[in-house]
């Protein structure tokens, strides 16, 4: 099956995105970022448990979903950071917190993605995958959506290091 392909490691490499989207309805034109975080709770979160980011947001605004990954309700969120304070592996990134965002459509039923164009790192592309390959980091997370993420996260004396 078809489906927009995100490479984290790469997507990681850029000081900042310059990716746009070509989605009319995106507001400053930041279907990247919402498509980041989806990728980001899908595959990086370790999904705590006790889950202090969902416990640190006094807006209610993030929730786990039946697969227990995290779901952020952007209508519900103020962009206080609070739960990127609380998140004990640093997985939620102050970027990702926009006010004013929208969820990217995976440019479903368009020829063009204007993401793929303009990332210069080619962090993002439309592939044809069918499952999980493991073997090469690559995770199937919805319907049209895989994601490659290969850095191993770990905890060494309370201090968050990124294994290469």
């Amino acid at each position: 099956m078809k489906r927009l392909f995100l490479d984290l490691e790469k997507c990681d490499e850029c000081e900042e995105c310059v990716v746009k989207c070509g989605y009319i309805y995106h507001p400053q034109n930041k279907g990247i970022t919402s498509l980041r975080e989806f990728a980001t709770f899908a595959v990086v979160c370790h999904r705590c448990e006790e889950a202090p980011c969902i416990n640190s947001c006094y807006h209610n605004a993030l929730a786990k979903d039946e697969n227990k990954i995290i779901k952020r309700a952007k209508f519900l969120c103020t962009s206080c950071k609070t739960c990127t304070h609380a998140c004990p592996f640093g997985v939620i990134f102050d970027n990702f917190l926009d006010f004013l965002d929208a969820k990217c459509d995976f440019c479903i039923g368009r020829d063009k993605n204007l993401c793929m164009e303009t990332c210069t790192h080619k962090a993002i592309e439309v592939r044809d995958i069918e499952k999980d390959d493991i073997a090469q980091n690559i995770y199937v997370v919805s319907d049209y959506l895989a994601v490659k993420h290969s850095k191993k996260w770990f905890l060494d004396d309370k201090v968050l290091y990124k294994k290469k």
